[in-house]
């Protein structure tokens, strides 16, 4: 049943972004009903998962993220209404799992993550809730530059000066590259905006918090969608991607990637390709993301061990990987912000589909190594998704809504392991 249900609320998905496009406003963002399908979405088909294995797969076929997430046993029709339409996140999300939603709304999140923390109970600080107050204002201040940004400086990098005619024809490499880069960086801080704005949101509601770090500061990133450090210094593809819209992500992890019986990496870029929308540009840009995934692992997993044991070796090794991956993320990008075939087939063929050509040679030339789904060396190299998010403490929320002692301490000690992680 929880295939069909995916089919059929990606199938809904679609209608509904086939309408927009094609009958309103081809070409045109803007916001109207298809945005908070797209969550819908997601948390529909991430919740069917989760029953079904909860309720109709044997404990010792799931995986252990699989384990940890599964829901015992039935929502309510109000618990599932509420997971799916709350107002903090019905419009721009970010996706959560039904159970760190459940455990929020039922206030036992601070007390559960406290436990945790320290291995036992402590009654008297369980009676004081962190403050979000520090965390809101942040965000708020980081969706404040963002929107600055946005409207000062991105209008002046505008993407489709990339297939100018006049600046193909006159601009060299080098100076097309670095306007390339400039362009796609300048096209970020919408995305940081929106995503940082819908953090903050549900954060001021109370939900969000992850626990303590070693200092013993909160942390308010359960549900955070990107972070820009880490993106904007990226040093490989998956780097990169492991950073940027990080729920969808997750999501795009635990419907397909880990349940795909053949090729996952590619069904993974094609059913992410789907979610999207119907601009071809979309399917350009997963289908080169899929080239460029599969050539980036290559070179990590045959060469990065070669320059990892001097300092300086790995520090002119960082800057060339910094460079050759926001090159490679903006040449990808293209497509998804042009939208349409013949403006991004005129940027490809501009640029000879140099990237094209030297991710199919890479991988000719490299192994490529197989993994075995479930394995630990799996999890070390699978492309999309940083294994350390998902393994943090509040995703694996398995807090028991049902009154089972035994598979709570089960569940606890699995969240417990995570966060000495």
């Amino acid at each position: 049943l929880s295939r069909y249900c995916f089919v059929f609320a990606l199938g809904y998905l679609t209608v509904c972004q086939i309408t927009r496009v094609y009958i309103f406003d081809y070409g045109q963002y803007s916001a109207d009903f298809s945005g908070p399908m797209m969550i819908i979405t997601q948390k529909i088909t991430s919740l069917a998962f989760e029953i079904h294995d909860g309720m109709f797969r044997k404990n010792e076929d799931l995986t252990p993220s699989q384990r940890c997430l599964a829901v015992r046993r039935m929502p309510s029709l109000l618990e599932y209404l509420s997971y799916n339409c709350n107002f903090m996140g019905i419009l721009a999300g970010p996706l959560c799992s039904y159970k760190d939603y459940i455990t929020f709304i039922e206030g036992r999140s601070y007390q559960l993550q406290q436990s945790e923390a320290n291995g036992k109970e402590d009654r008297k600080y369980e009676q004081t809730d962190p403050s979000p107050n520090i965390a809101v204002a942040q965000k708020l201040l980081i969706c404040g530059l963002s929107l600055l940004f946005h409207m000062t400086i991105t209008k002046t990098l505008p993407v489709e000066y990339n297939i100018d005619d006049n600046f193909r024809a006159t601009a060299s490499w080098p100076v097309r590259f670095f306007y390339l880069y400039l362009s796609l960086m300048a096209a970020r801080p919408k995305y940081y905006f929106a995503w940082t704005l819908a953090d903050a949101i549900n954060n001021a509601a109370g939900f969000g918090f992850r626990g303590y770090d070693k200092n013993g500061v909160t942390r308010w990133d359960l549900i955070s969608n990107l972070r820009i450090q880490q993106i904007e210094f990226s040093t490989s593809f998956k780097m990169f991607l492991d950073n940027w819209n990080i729920q969808t992500a997750l999501w795009l992890k635990r419907v397909c990637y880990e349940r795909a019986t053949f090729s996952p990496t590619i069904q993974t870029f094609i059913l992410s390709a789907i979610w999207h929308g119907v601009y071809p540009g979309y399917y350009l840009t997963f289908l080169t993301g899929v080239l460029m995934t599969l050539a980036a692992r290559a070179i990590r997993n045959n060469i990065r061990h070669y320059f990892v044991e001097s300092p300086a070796v790995k520090l002119c090794y960082d800057i060339v990987t910094w460079t050759t991956t926001q090159a490679a993320i903006s040449y990808t990008v293209v497509p998804f912000v042009l939208l349409s075939v013949k403006p991004s087939f005129t940027f490809y063929s501009s640029c000879y589909f140099c990237l094209h050509i030297a991710s199919i040679l890479v991988l000719l030339v490299f192994p490529l190594k197989r993994t075995q789904k479930g394995s630990k060396k799996h999890e070390s190299v699978q492309p999309v998704w940083s294994r350390k998010l998902e393994e943090s403490p509040l995703q694996k929320n398995s807090y028991s809504t049902a009154n089972n002692s035994f598979s709570q301490k089960q569940e606890i000690t699995c969240r417990y392991q995570a966060l000495k992680q």
